[in-house]
């Protein structure tokens, strides 16, 4: 079942002059319950995750597992080359033997680790996103310079295009566009 979006705007895009002032307003539309909303800022707004109440990611948890499944993914593979499949006695050395093990357990790790972290981050983020309405606004092209923008998107559930309006305009925005689709 998919959700439908109510007529009318994609959402509203409030562009703002300084960080400090979508810091606020990122703050201010969490405190009017606002959840589908999102800044775009030209460079990182490290208090913008606590302002827009972002919960904390996932992503180090599964590069951990992963990193963990390919340090035992890369033992076990070892161990039963070297001990079961093919043993291979020279000189009176071990079968197994963890000195020889660590560079293929150390680099397994590391390379399923990475794999995760690119993929993660790629597939938590909805990314790549090709398409955003925000694309088609000739204003929206200065947040990689010199601008900063929060959007709300309509199909969020405290979404009511006067009363949205009305509380971006009391932010004390540059100016406020509506989105289409």
């Amino acid at each position: 079942m998919t959700a439908t979006r109510p007529a009318g705007p994609w959402g509203l895009m409030a562009e703002f002059e300084t960080p400090g002032e979508l810091v606020e307003a990122a703050r201010a539309v969490v405190g009017a319950g606002y959840r589908r909303f999102d800044c775009h800022s030209p460079f990182p707004l490290h208090e913008l995750d606590e302002a827009m109440a972002i919960r904390p990611t996932i992503l180090p948890w599964l590069v951990f597992g992963a990193g963990a499944t390919g340090f035992v993914v890369a033992v076990v593979l070892q161990a039963w080359t070297n001990g079961i499949a093919y043993p291979f006695l020279i000189s009176g050395k071990p079968m197994f033997s963890w000195p020889a093990n660590v560079p293929v357990a150390f680099e397994l790790t590391i390379l399923f680790s990475a794999i995760t972290a690119f993929v993660g981050m790629l597939l938590l983020n909805w990314l790549p996103a090709f398409y955003h309405p925000a694309f088609k606004s000739e204003r929206f092209r200065r947040v990689t310079n010199d601008r900063f923008f929060l959007v709300i998107e309509a199909g969020d559930a405290a979404f009511d295009p006067a009363g949205t309006r009305t509380l971006l305009e009391s932010l004390g925005p540059v100016r406020i566009e509506e989105l289409e689709e």
